[in-house]
Formats: C-alpha cells, sequence, structure tokens
C-alpha cells in the first residue's frame, strides 16, 4: 500500500492544484496535470463563461500569443462536425488546424459545460498499451478543469464582475477600432478596383472578390465579439432554470419561474453571470428557511436594468444582516445595482434587485485646455468609450456626417492625426 501511494501522489497532488487553481492558473495548472499523459507544445481553453477573458493558455509562447477567438471557433466548429463522443458529454476532435497564425496537429475535446480545450502539437505516450488508460486521465482532469471554471465564474466575486465588466468594454472598444479602421480601408479597395476605369478585368475581379471576403470576415469577427460579451435575456434566464433543476427535482419545493420578455434588451456577460448567481443565492438561502413550499424567481428589463424579484412562502424568517444575504448584496453593489428585502412574518420575504446594464458613468476629466466645445466634450467621450460613428450618432441624434465633422475639429484641437491617437490621448487624460 505505501508503495501504491506514493505512486499515486504526483497525480493526486496535480489533482488538488487544478481542484483549487483560481482562473488566472488554471491553463497552467492543467497543463503541468496533462503532460504526464499528453505532452503539447501549448494549451488553450475556450469559455464563453469567462466574459471578460475567454482565453485561458499555457505553453509555447509565440503559439498563445498569437491565438483568435475565429481559430478556436473553427476548431470547435470541426469538433462539432466530427464529434467522438467521449465520457460525460466530453467529444473530441484531431487533425491539422490553423492556431497561434499556422496550421498545426491539434487536439480538441469539449466539455459538459461547453468548453473548449485545444492542445497543440500531441505528443501521446510512447507505448500504445498505456494510450487507452492516458485518454481516460486527459478526459478526465479536462472535466474537472472545466467544472472548477464553472464553479468559479458562478460563485464570482464582487472583484471579477468589476474586472470583467472593465475587459468587456475594452475588448469591444479595440474591435470597434480595428472594425472602423479596416472597414474604411477595404471599402475604399473595393471602390477602386469596381471601378470601370481599371483595364484588366480579371484582376478586378479577383481582387474584388479577396477585399470583400476580407471585409466580411472582419464584420463577422465583430459579431462575434459582441456576442461574447452580450447574451440574450431569455437565454441568459432559460440557464438559470437549468441550474436550478436539481433543487426543483430533489427539494420538493415549486420553483416557479416568470419569464422575462423575448425582445428584451441583451444582457451585459457580466450581468447575466451575476444575476444568476444572485438568483441562486437567494433561492439556497429561501430554502434553509422552514415551512417554504414555493419559491417565485422573475425578471423583467426595463431596457436600462435587469429587474429581478424572488419571492417564497415562508414563515417570513429570511434576515438581509444574515451572512449569505450580505454576500448578495456585495454582488449587486459591485456592478453599481440595487437590492431591498422585504421581510413579511407569517407571510414570507420578498427581494427585488435592479442591475444597470450599462456601466456607471464616469467623471469627465480635466480637459479644458482642449477648449473643446460641449458637443466636442460628448464625442470625444463617447469615442474613447469604443463607439463607432453611428453609434456615436445615434447616441446624440445627429447625423454621421456631423460627427465626422466634430471629430475633425477635436484632431485639430488635441493634435491627433487620427482616431487612434485620439482615443489614446483620451485614455491618458482620464477621459473613458
Amino acid at each position: 500500500m505505501p508503495r501504491l501511494v506514493g505512486e499515486a501522489q504526483p497525480l493526486l497532488e496535480a489533482i488538488a492544484a487544478l481542484s483549487t487553481a483560481p482562473l488566472a492558473a488554471i491553463a497552467q495548472r492543467l497543463r503541468e496535470a496533462t503532460l504526464p499523459y499528453l505532452g503539447s507544445s501549448a494549451l488553450v481553453i475556450f469559455t464563453e463563461d469567462c466574459t471578460g477573458r475567454p482565453q485561458k493558455k499555457a505553453g509555447d509562447e509565440s503559439i498563445i500569443s498569437r491565438v483568435s477567438i475565429a481559430e478556436l471557433d473553427h476548431i470547435r466548429s470541426s469538433l462539432r462536425d466530427d464529434d467522438t463522443g467521449g465520457d460525460a458529454g466530453t467529444g473530441s476532435w484531431q487533425g491539422e488546424a490553423v492556431l497561434g497564425c499556422e496550421p498545426r496537429p491539434v487536439l480538441a475535446l469539449s466539455s459538459p459545460s461547453n468548453a473548449l480545450l485545444v492542445l497543440a502539437d500531441p505528443q501521446p505516450l510512447p507505448d500504445p498499451a498505456q494510450h487507452a488508460a492516458a485518454d481516460r486521465m486527459l478526459r478526465y482532469l479536462w472535466t474537472l478543469a472545466s467544472e472548477r471554471i464553472r464553479e468559479k465564474v458562478a460563485d464570482a466575486p464582487p472583484s471579477y464582475l468589476i474586472e470583467s465588466r472593465a475587459a468587456s468594454a475594452e475588448r469591444v472598444r479595440v474591435t470597434a477600432e480595428l472594425v472602423d479602421r479596416h472597414s474604411t480601408t477595404l471599402e475604399t479597395l473595393l471602390a477602386a478596383l469596381r471601378s470601370p476605369a481599371l483595364g484588366d478585368d480579371a484582376a478586378r475581379k479577383s481582387a474584388t472578390d479577396v477585399a470583400a471576403k476580407a471585409l466580411v470576415g472582419l464584420r463577422t469577427l465583430s459579431d462575434r465579439t459582441t456576442e461574447l460579451v452580450e447574451e440574450p435575456v431569455a437565454t441568459a434566464f432559460q440557464r438559470l432554470r437549468e441550474d436550478l433543476k436539481p433543487l426543483m427535482n430533489f427539494s420538493g419545493i415549486d420553483v416557479q419561474f416568470i419569464e422575462p420578455p423575448v425582445n428584451g434588451r441583451a444582457l451585459p456577460g457580466e450581468v447575466a453571470h451575476a444575476a444568476r448567481a444572485i438568483v441562486r443565492g437567494l433561492v439556497l438561502a429561501m430554502v434553509d428557511q422552514s415551512g417554504v413550499r414555493r419559491i417565485r424567481t422573475q425578471w423583467d428589463c426595463d431596457g436600462e436594468n435587469l429587474l429581478v424579484n424572488v419571492r417564497d412562502d415562508g414563515p417570513g424568517e429570511l434576515s438581509a444582516a444574515a451572512p449569505t444575504m450580505a454576500r448578495l448584496a456585495q454582488r449587486v453593489e459591485a456592478l453599481d445595482g440595487s437590492m431591498s428585502v422585504d421581510v413579511m412574518p407569517g407571510w414570507g420575504a420578498d427581494v427585488a434587485v435592479s442591475l444597470p446594464l450599462d456601466p456607471p458613468a464616469r467623471n469627465l476629466a480635466d480637459v479644458s485646455d482642449w477648449k473643446l466645445g460641449e458637443r466636442e466634450l460628448e464625442v470625444l467621450q463617447l469615442l474613447a468609450a469604443g463607439q463607432r460613428n453611428r453609434a456615436i450618432a445615434a447616441k446624440l441624434h445627429i447625423s454621421e456626417n456631423t460627427v465626422k465633422f466634430h471629430l475633425r475639429n477635436i484632431y485639430r484641437k488635441v493634435g491627433a492625426s487620427s482616431r487612434t491617437e485620439a482615443i489614446a490621448m483620451a485614455h491618458s487624460n482620464g477621459l473613458r
């Protein structure tokens, strides 16, 4: 027995490290745990539950620094098209795919939580007799890691929610800037190549096709980024129902769901995750009371806030000062929301939560030296927040040409030669 325990010690330590890993270190911990069973040059985890950092990576820096969401989406589609199945909902696919801007052998594994694991340049054990056992261990470790990610996101502290919101906003800003820059370039290229003044029809057609394809790809990337940081309210609510299904099946308590409007505004990813975690916490706190037979949860959206209501028919013993309720209040405050608890002895408790869908407004920086007009300052603030010309025009109820006019004046007054430089100068002066 001591010898067996000694042999299992490295595996047990790897499992313990993986089970307690923070989100920032989970890719490195998983790679360390899997290397004895399958070598690889790089490991990438892609999970849309983490709106702030959907990619978690470890290994060769020349690969992981260049991995794109488009590449991971393509690998995921290959896995879905040729899924070989697996235990506990873990399917796999192996072949050649572009990863880190270069084609290379990869192994991809899905998970019950819809996370994706990609291993670059997989190197199986030299003894074929050990392949089956190594494969089972790899799947087990990946399932453990994916569940760890899901649990960490579901129970994310306020600091994670704030960081997630900031990261999401920054990614949208960068993508919007990329789309603006390259869309203008490609649209200009298309206009020139379609000109009848050019003589070589075949060359023009070929170049037009290439440019049009690049433009579509760029727009697709922008749409995909939006999907990662937003979730339809109906989809988010359905995921809440799935989360609470075990409680409904085994507690004997009737958990009722009042559906949100299907055409309600999409929820930012961090708001959707926080709302589900808050409702789960409230339901569990209510279940702890004696005599609770029915709990009703309802979501609504007024266009600016997600409105959550959870009510029970218990004895009215729920305390807003209890540690569990205090932690839930912190989650709400992290997103600049509000929570009220109305307890009626003998009738139950009614909890109302309001979560704003937009980040809190920031105070304007002191940029008086630029001598910007009121409208120019509004345009610059929206520009610094990552808004495109069309969105700025809609927000301020002006035309896109007027936005361009204001931008030209802004560039001249702040001394910027481009949109990117103006954004950078605004950020450096605290305007975001």
